[in-house]
């Protein structure tokens, strides 16, 4: 995640200080990706440092300002323009955690499997619900309609990569089944009743039923619509 160009982004707004771009960011993203005021400064003296921002002032309550400079904007345009590079893609605990469950004595890949799965579909079904009330946030309108846009998209972001995780997950479980009968092997012998699958499910990253009529579980949201930044630390 790069706060670094979300902060110039913010500032291109205007000049800010930290604590106010820690709440806009958080809006913006529906909190999904929580920042502290430290992480804010660190960046915010490192962008000074380069050149990309510089302090303007204080404001009445005498918090320090800073204002995005020419090489901020040259920065965060090139930013807007180029891809996000693939190249090297970030570490991924649940691949790392299956490719570790191969083999390790005493451990039953097919039942971290189903477990796992059952915690993606929850967390489906939550976003879904989320996506419907972001939906119905926009349809209102209001003086936070840009941030309920962006808040929607980063929701339908996370819905189609919870549903490329299920599908994933099911993909595991078949090419393990039919290694092991290919080889003798036991390692994917059934153990448990198979948690739902993504084909199961319905197409929840155009849809605002089926997943998101579902009751809620246990570690999932319980905010009213206002409330998108701590219903969304919930879900995830």
């Amino acid at each position: 995640m790069s706060i670094r160009h979300g902060l110039l982004a913010l500032l291109e707004h205007g000049p800010r200080y930290g604590s106010q771009l820690r709440t806009e960011f958080e809006s913006r993203t529906g909190a999904t990706w929580p920042l502290n005021v430290g992480q804010v400064y660190t960046t915010l003296n490192r962008l000074e440092r380069d050149g990309m921002v510089e302090q303007s002032g204080e404001d009445e309550a005498g918090h320090a300002l800073y204002g995005i400079t020419e090489a901020g904007k040259t920065e965060l345009r090139n930013w807007f323009e180029r891809p996000v590079d693939r190249s090297n893609p970030p570490r991924n605990e649940l691949a790392i955690k299956l490719a570790m469950a191969i083999g390790a004595p005493g451990v039953d890949i097919r039942a971290v499997i189903q477990s796992q799965r059952h915690h993606t579909v929850k967390a489906m079904q939550d976003y879904t619900r989320l996506k419907a009330q972001a939906l119905k946030a926009i349809e209102h309108g209001g003086t936070g309609e840009r941030d309920d846009v962006a808040w929607l998209l980063v929701l339908e972001q996370l819905i189609f990569q919870t549903e490329a995780e299920a599908r994933w997950l099911d993909h595991c479980e078949v090419r393990l089944i039919r290694l092991a009968a290919k080889t003798g092997s036991g390692t994917a012998a059934p153990s448990a009743p198979s948690a739902p699958s993504a084909t199961d499910l319905p197409n929840t990253a155009h849809s605002t039923s089926g997943a998101a009529d579902a009751e809620p579980h246990s570690d999932g949201p319980a905010r009213q619509p206002s409330d998108r930044t701590e219903q969304t630390r919930a879900s995830t």
